[in-house]
């Protein structure tokens, strides 16, 4: 994956980055108003070797480096901690005195940094002035050499005194620890999200997949959210325009050829082709066309019933010889006609098949200009690569986020399988805030400010 591929995950998944760093978030908000705040005081030694025995003994490097490190140790050691649970006041285990204790020498110097932290400024303070004193008495008196004086001298050069701010909690680096983990973690949920998907999600892997162009991609609408809803919505919309589209390349590519005959047909079912299907047929007859619909799914007809006509007589019927052609077609619209399905018959696959199917396709293809089948999904059965081999183009309409890849591949490889001609893919259904949705079309369509104002109103009117 690219830059641009994650860019386009983050976008497509931005509710799992915010949701992350909210929750993130709100965990530092409750850990920096639960947790105690602890408070630290801090007291600097400086140690000497005033007697020349003591500079032999230790020389510089080594009393910085090795003798500091030691004294580091005594901190924590019973010799500090006993006594200091032993001051009046204090109320804590040795053990639990040490965990409070911290110390750092500062690099090529002879100075130590120790602090105590305790969740009570008072009782903090109270254990480091304790602390200067008993340190500095134990050193002296472990480097005190018998009838002799100390060879190391223990002096406090800062403290002890109490830091202004508390050291725990700390809000800011708690926030934006946060933050950077709620990032890490959204981004990641996301792209494993994505990795695991196996659904068609963009026009990019759609046209991967299937090998063919994606003719169009058509954005969810409220107002059609079925079959039996309004098919394209009156006047503009994005998805009316994206349907448009298809047809206007459709037309492009049935010039100077013989596309008069069109197959749309899906993987499995589900994928919105019936809509698709009636959304065209009223698009080209928008242009003065004569526009035949055949519904072809001959196990499960619908079409008829969802456009409130007669579904009982239809194209089941013509290939069985019970009816013929001018009894099974309706119209349902200014230049739309409909042959149902038909009451549906035992042996489907075997009519698509017959030589009456391609009597019944030459003769529609001689009566109208343009004629839409319906086509049954190519996985389940067979009877859709039937209809679509009989045709002049097919369409493969697929669902956005539902329809798998292996559902396209396998849709795909079914349709060459018969020699049909696959003219491209239509992605339906892309959610109106996904980036696939068609884009532009809500800012072109939007009243430009100048047209809201009066003043821009009137600009217009005079240019008019």
């Amino acid at each position: 994956m690219g830059l641009r591929d994650y860019l386009r995950v983050a976008k497509r998944h931005w509710w799992l980055l915010v949701g992350s760093v909210v929750v993130a978030l709100g965990v530092a908000l409750v850990v920096n108003v639960r947790t105690t705040p602890v408070h630290a005081a801090r007291v600097t030694f400086f140690f000497t070797a005033p007697m020349a025995e003591a500079a032999e003994l230790y020389p510089g490097s080594m009393f910085s480096s090795g003798r500091l490190a030691t004294y580091a140790e005594l901190l924590t050691s019973e010799e500090i901690e006993v006594p200091l649970a032993a001051v009046p006041g204090v109320n804590l285990s040795p053990d639990l005195i040490g965990d409070r204790i911290s110390a750092e020498t500062i690099a090529d110097t002879v100075l130590m940094e120790v602090t105590v932290e305790d969740t009570s400024p008072d009782r903090g303070m109270l254990l480091a002035q304790k602390l200067a004193v008993l340190f500095k008495a134990t050193v002296e008196n472990l480097e005190t050499q018998p009838g002799g004086e100390p060879v190391i001298r223990v002096e406090v050069v800062d403290g002890p005194r109490m830091m202004p701010d508390p050291v725990a909690p700390r809000p800011v680096d708690n926030y934006a620890l946060a933050l950077m983990a709620g990032l890490i973690v959204g981004a990641g949920s996301a792209v494993v999200r994505e990795i695991s998907d196996h659904t068609v999600r963009s026009a990019d892997s759609l046209r991967e997949l299937a090998a063919v162009p994606v003719l169009a991609r058509v954005p969810e609408d409220a107002r059609a959210p079925s079959v039996s809803g309004p098919f394209v919505s009156p006047g503009t919309s994005a998805r009316t325009e994206a349907l448009r589209q298809v047809r206007t390349l459709l037309q492009s590519a049935a010039a100077g050829s013989s596309l008069k005959t069109l197959a749309v047909t899906s993987a499995v079912p589900r994928e919105g082709r019936s809509a698709i299907v009636c959304s065209l047929a009223l698009l080209f007859a928008e242009t003065g066309q004569r526009v035949l619909v055949v519904d072809a799914e001959l196990r499960r007809p619908r079409l008829g019933r969802f456009l409130g006509l007669d579904g009982q007589t239809g194209l089941s019927n013509v290939l069985n010889g019970s009816a013929n052609l001018d009894q099974a077609i309706q119209p349902w619209g200014v230049g739309l006609w409909l042959l149902a399905g038909g009451t549906p018959p035992p042996n489907p696959s075997e009519l698509l098949s017959s030589p009456r199917m391609t009597e019944v396709v030459d003769e529609v293809r001689r009566r109208f200009d343009v004629v839409i089948f319906d086509c049954p999904p190519l996985l389940p059965v067979t009877d859709g690569e039937v209809v679509a081999a009989r045709a002049d183009g097919t369409l493969l309409v697929v669902r956005s986020r539902r329809t798998t890849n292996n559902q396209v591949t396998a849709a795909v490889r079914a349709l060459h399988a018969v020699n049909a001609s696959l003219l491209g893919c239509v992605l339906n259904m892309v959610p109106r805030r996904d980036p696939d949705a068609t884009p532009g079309f809500d800012e072109y369509t939007r009243p430009q400010p100048s047209e809201k104002r009066w003043w821009g109103r009137m600009s217009l009117e005079v240019a008019a």
